[in-house]
């Protein structure tokens, strides 16, 4: 939940994506040492979506949409079915999107395209092309109806729990580990241990993961069964 979507330049990344620096909550929205790389590390692989044949995505966070535009991306490659939830509280302007996107990974794809002329134009938003379901609710997520045992991957991509920490609290952490579909992975570039004992809690097996350029360590949370 990104409150007052207040940014300041935008920032050209080492691996030749960008991002954006957040005046607001004094940090960038993706990673300086390479947004996309981040997005594909922490959030395609850590999740496995990448390889499952019909993901099912649920993202907290949408941002700048570097996340989704690596997934639609790689699920376009081979052509997989994506359906995509994603819940952002403070939409970032649409020229803001257009410009940290353009030239990168999934920025040509239709569904991108249709995206960037709907977005603030309705609510929630909704995109559907072929192999492609998006859904961007523009709400706060922890009052929001989400659904239950549905996604095969969470992304949680909220700023840090030190900058926003509304988004890592037990009670939000609980309800999200119940939107996982069993054998769901919810993945965060966040190592913090008290988000890895609070995953734990909620009964998900968490492990560490390294972490992507810049970044020792990242978390990744499985509901078994």
């Amino acid at each position: 939940m990104k409150r007052g979507c207040a940014a300041g330049d935008i920032i050209l990344t080492p691996d030749g994506s960008r991002t954006a620096f957040s005046l607001r909550f004094g940090e960038a929205y993706g990673s300086r040492h390479g947004a996309a790389a981040q997005a594909r590390h922490v959030f395609l692989e850590g999740t496995q979506t990448q390889t499952h044949p019909a993901p099912r995505v649920l993202e907290v966070g949408f941002g700048l949409g570097v996340n989704f535009r690596v997934t639609l991306a790689h699920t376009a490659q081979r052509n997989a079915p994506l359906t995509y939830v994603a819940y952002e509280f403070d939409p970032a302007p649409p020229d803001l999107l257009r410009a940290v996107g353009e030239g990168g990974e999934g920025a040509e794809h239709p569904a991108w395209a249709a995206l960037l002329a709907a977005w603030g134009q309705q609510s929630p938003l909704v995109v559907r092309t072929e192999h492609v379901a998006l859904t961007v609710h523009f709400a706060d997520v922890r009052t929001a109806a989400l659904p239950v045992g549905w996604a095969t991957a969470l992304y949680l991509d909220g700023f840090s729990p030190a900058r926003n920490p509304e988004v890592w609290t037990p009670e939000l952490l609980a309800r999200l580990a119940r939107a996982l579909a069993p054998g769901g992975i919810l993945a965060t570039y966040s190592a913090a241990g008290h988000v890895r004992r609070t995953l734990a809690a909620t009964g998900l097996k968490v492990e560490k993961r390294p972490g992507p350029p810049g970044k020792r360590e990242c978390l990744r949370a499985v509901r078994e069964g």
